[in-house]
């Protein structure tokens, strides 16, 4: 199919961005990688009557570090710049792990880390690493900025805290933890494809190779990317042996209300959290 006919904006400003999403609202779609919104234009899931392609919007396409040493990332900038940046991969290697299992390098050749935000596929592997990391959302409109938790951004299936005229412009993470390890992994039936389920876990170390700290979050597990908080609680003091990564991953799929089949999903994501916390604390240590 091909999509239903649309206007087209190509803004080279966000000013100009968000004008055109304050003056359309709801009747606007915003491109940027384009990696399921092409696909939803053709198959006519969505018919906006304007779409804004803000690819031309600079500012938004950079990866910098901030005075209190959070990574910064513009909304644009692509999965594949986060699979290869030296830095990113250095002090956030959980988001480098959640980008090489993005589809496959075309797709992650223009994909981008906003794209996939506000999207909100609640099988996808970067907004999971995002609440993993506690990442905070700046949300832009002609009414002003503000900044949203990754716990209260995601609100439901492919649903987010974006208002109508708002435009996603860039995410912050804050600094690692030393003695912090991190991995992603997933299940899916074929390479590339949607995961069935996945998990997104750090683990930090004190010198005695003790859990102080840990996070995981799950995708495929339901409505929006889970984060596991008893799991993570039951670490705490262990040395994240297969004992204890094996009982964390049986909390975070209880915790799951994943769609059919439900007990095979649960059961994934119980072993996928315990391989992935298994290998972070391999990398902690």
């Amino acid at each position: 199919m091909k999509p239903a006919a649309f206007a087209y904006a190509a803004p080279r400003t966000l000013d100009e961005a968000l004008e055109l999403l304050a003056e359309h609202g709801d009747d606007a779609k915003v491109l940027a990688g384009g990696q399921s919104l092409v696909p939803m234009l053709n198959f006519r899931l969505v018919r906006p009557a304007l779409l804004v392609d803000v690819n031309r919007v600079a500012e938004c396409g950079t990866v910098s570090t901030t005075a209190n040493g959070s990574l910064h990332l513009g909304a644009l900038v692509r999965m594949a710049t986060l699979e290869a940046d030296p830095a990113v991969r250095a002090g956030w290697p959980l988001l480098g792990d959640a980008a090489c299992l993005v589809g496959h390098p075309a797709i992650r050749n223009r994909a981008t880390v906003g794209g996939s935000a506000a999207h909100a596929d609640p099988h996808a592997e970067l907004p999971a690493a995002l609440v993993a990391l506690d990442a905070r959302f700046r949300l832009r409109s002609r009414r002003g900025a503000r900044v949203v938790a990754a716990d209260a951004f995601f609100t439901d299936f492919y649903a987010t805290a974006l208002a109508a005229d708002e435009l996603l412009v860039a995410i912050e993470v804050p600094p690692g933890t030393p003695r912090t390890g991190a991995a992603a992994i997933e299940h899916a039936q074929t390479h590339g494809d949607f995961a069935l389920a996945g998990a997104a876990v750090t683990v930090t170390l004190d010198a005695r190779a003790r859990c102080t700290g840990a996070a995981i979050a799950i995708f495929g597990g339901g409505a929006i990317p889970l984060r596991a908080s008893a799991a993570e609680r039951a670490l705490v003091g262990t040395g994240v042996d297969d004992p204890a990564a094996r009982a964390a991953g049986e909390l975070a799929a209880a915790a799951c209300d994943p769609p059919e089949p439900a007990d095979y999903r649960r059961a994934l994501v119980a072993e996928l959290v315990r391989r992935a916390l298994l290998a972070a604390r391999m990398r902690a240590a």
